[in-house]
């Protein structure tokens, strides 16, 4: 078993699970389906392309908040398709924020694919939204080890000794939500979404890096 890191940081990073309207909200860590959408273009894959799409759902995920950003609001205005008039749109994104996040399977090819495209991307790769480019480095490698583990023991990116962590988790376990963020298809004629369990612990850190 092996979990593949990813170190989620730039000034701007949207994950919205709910978005509707003229309000474009972020969660206030990753989305499973905001970072399967970024592996998914760094493979390549074809909105329409469900048998890769299912591969990366299958992957065992979680969140490690190092720095939980700041709320920025961003006010558009929009024209319509005739443009004869305008309408209001409100964008809400995490500013400064970072996250370690984790990738977990027994399929350790899969994971190093996913570590060379990472590297070497076939589509531009963004944090939730096209506006959101990533700082480097994106990709730390595989670590073995079971996705909690690694996510425990890894260093810290940020100073602080205490954070949340979010992993997928069993639906029956103690304090399990479900969260409709699983990804069936990115078509987007026809996208969908569906469920997970995932729960929140807090981790204690040694010292972060000066």
């Amino acid at each position: 078993m092996a979990t593949l890191l990813l170190r989620l940081a730039a000034p701007l990073q949207a994950w919205g699970a709910d978005s509707k309207f003229e309000t474009r909200k972020t969660n206030r860590e990753p989305t499973k389906s905001g970072v399967i959408g970024l592996l998914a273009a760094a493979l390549g894959l074809r909105r329409d392309e469900s048998e890769g799409l299912a591969r990366l759902t299958g992957l065992r995920f979680g969140v490690r908040v190092e720095r939980e950003g700041q709320l920025l609001v961003d006010y558009h205005t929009a024209k319509t398709q005739d443009e004869k008039t305008s309408y209001v749109t409100y964008r809400h994104y995490l500013q400064d924020a970072v996250f370690l996040a984790g990738l977990e399977s027994e399929d350790t090819a899969l994971l190093l694919q996913l570590q060379d495209a990472l590297q070497h991307p076939a589509f531009p790769l963004y944090l939730g939204r096209r506006s959101c480019p990533p700082a480097l480095p994106l990709c730390l490698g595989l670590r073995q080890g079971s996705l909690q583990e690694v996510l425990q023991t890894e260093p810290p990116l940020c100073p602080g000794k205490l954070c949340r962590m979010v992993l997928d988790a069993d639906p029956q376990e103690p304090g399990a939500a479900v969260q409709r963020d699983v990804p069936v298809s990115f078509d987007p004629h026809h996208r969908q979404y569906g469920y997970r369990s995932a729960r929140e612990l807090w981790l204690t850190m040694s010292d972060g890096p000066e």
